[in-house]
């Protein structure tokens, strides 16, 4: 039987997935919504893209946000590593 789900619970799953780049068994895992309903839901949302200029804003600013998180993470390894090295070879230096 489908169940029916708020506009509101749709958009904040299609973010989690968009933005925050949540996969869709982690979201499944968590809220019980199928893979497919979130595959049907995303795609909609691509769609509403091409008509409407302030959905399509939308979602291009959850796609930049998900771009900064993984460059935002890369460059957080990066530093974790650098200062693992410093620490390494200022040890050696003594």
């Amino acid at each position: 039987m489908p169940q029916n789900y708020t506009p509101e619970f749709k958009k904040k799953i299609v973010r989690l997935h968009e933005e925050e780049g949540r996969t869709y068994q982690s979201i499944t895992s968590e809220y019980g919504v199928s893979k497919a309903s979130i595959s049907k839901w995303c795609s909609q949302l691509r769609e509403e893209c091409q008509t409407s200029p302030e959905i399509k804003e939308e979602y291009d600013y959850m796609k930049e946000m998900l771009k900064f998180r993984k460059e935002n993470e890369e460059l957080r390894k990066e530093n974790l590593f650098l200062k693992k090295a410093a620490a390494f070879f200022a040890k050696e230096i003594d």
